[in-house]
């Protein structure tokens, strides 16, 4: 089974061409889709069930609350867990506002299969890049992954992008040896299940992709001096637990 987890917040105006996208793809194993809403107030919702509620391989989870996508990525993934049948299931993980290129995900899948724990959508693997994105978010985001890169002695080169490929396995693991598989609220939970993965010994390995921003309806919901801040604390955190 090849899960295809999906957190949302305010996301009405970017709905129908995810459906387009992600519904055509020739997947070579069946699919399920799994939106996790994070108390969106302007339709998302209702969208999602207008294109996706006649399915029977579809699951909406629905907050009550606002808490982050970090705890909509701990929902799914719990869920996916529960119901998997196989450790060899796959989990792809992506953005619900289009600025992922899903013409690379086939290769993803590919790759996955091959015997890699996780697969990572990188900007910054030799090919990859961005589009229309302001210099200000490029340095900002090129900075903190020089400096966690570095303090963690990691090799990979995205560490907070959402668009990834996991094996069930790994979220086995990393579930069995944590209190959740994932802690961290905010964006900065890409890096905290990374950085389990790897303490898991996972097998990684990451495909150039170009970050289309215009493609995007509407505002990023990631607030940079709001994330600035969360990357700090939490290397704060672990700084003093190390």
């Amino acid at each position: 089974m090849l899960y295809i987890l999906i957190p949302t917040f305010n996301e009405a105006v970017n709905i129908p061409e995810l459906f387009a996208k992600i519904t055509n793809v020739k997947y070579n194993e069946d699919v399920f889709y799994i939106f996790v809403d994070d108390s969106s107030n302007d339709g998302t919702v209702d969208l999602i069930m207008s294109y996706f509620g006649n399915r029977q391989n579809f699951r909406l989870i629905t907050k009550n609350k606002n808490q982050g996508p970090g705890d909509s990525f701990n929902i799914g993934f719990k869920w996916i867990l529960t119901n998997s049948d196989s450790e060899k299931d796959i989990v792809v993980t992506i953005e619900a506002d289009n600025t992922s290129d899903i013409t690379i995900l086939p290769l993803m899948l590919a790759i996955s299969k091959l015997g890699y724990d996780l697969v990572l959508a990188s900007v910054y693997a030799q090919g990859g890049g961005f589009e229309k994105t302001s210099v200000f978010r490029k340095v900002i985001s090129l900075i903190a992954n020089m400096l966690f890169r570095s303090f963690y002695g990691v090799k990979v080169l995205t560490l907070s992008s959402f668009y990834r490929v996991y094996s069930v396995s790994i979220l086995q693991k990393i579930k069995q040896n944590n209190t959740e598989i994932i802690e961290e609220k905010g964006f900065i939970c890409m890096l905290e299940i990374l950085l389990k993965a790897i303490k898991e010994k996972a097998s990684v390995i990451e495909v150039p992709m170009i970050l289309k921003s215009e493609m995007r309806k509407g505002k990023s919901k990631m607030k940079i001096i709001r994330t600035t801040k969360a990357y700090l604390r939490f290397l704060i955190k672990k700084s003093l637990i190390k």
